[in-house]
């Protein structure tokens, strides 16, 4: 098992991934942050994500370098026991864009909650795209 550490392969870098994200990718909120998401086929990364804190927003360079790194941490500690699982299971890669709504500075601990509902939806989504391309299938193998 590879640590809590983030790879860069798990960061979403592509231009064209990310215009593609924002144009095709379903959204949720979890106020302070909203995830732009978007489900595809398994590679071998299972899911790439970007943080993004507007300068209107937060105005100090400081502020948003801090809320930056507490939603990176939130996402890096949460990853592997809520989205990981979830699209391995289903057999889907995801890619995530993360932005902060707030005009304020949120602790950590907001943050990290905040951040394990968004996973939780995602992984959610991810679980029902399976079920639904599956047919609807259970897991006793009965339709109901």
């Amino acid at each position: 098992m590879q640590g809590l550490r983030l790879y860069k392969s798990e960061k979403l870098c592509s231009r064209t991934a990310i215009d593609s994200l924002f144009h095709n990718g379903n959204t949720i909120i979890a106020y302070p942050l909203r995830a732009v998401y978007r489900l595809g086929p398994g590679s071998e990364v299972p899911a790439r994500f970007l943080i993004t804190i507007p300068k209107k927003r937060i105005r100090h360079a400081v502020d948003r370098v801090l809320m930056r790194r507490r939603i990176r941490e939130a996402y890096r500690l949460q990853r592997r026991k809520l989205l990981h699982p979830a699209l391995q299971q289903a057999g889907m890669s995801a890619d995530i864009a993360i932005l902060y709504l707030s005009d304020n500075i949120m602790h950590s601990n907001i943050i990290g909650l905040k951040m394990k509902l968004l996973l939780e939806r995602i992984a959610n989504e991810a679980l029902k795209a399976t079920q639904e391309r599956d047919g609807g299938d259970d897991e006793t193998g009965l339709s109901k």
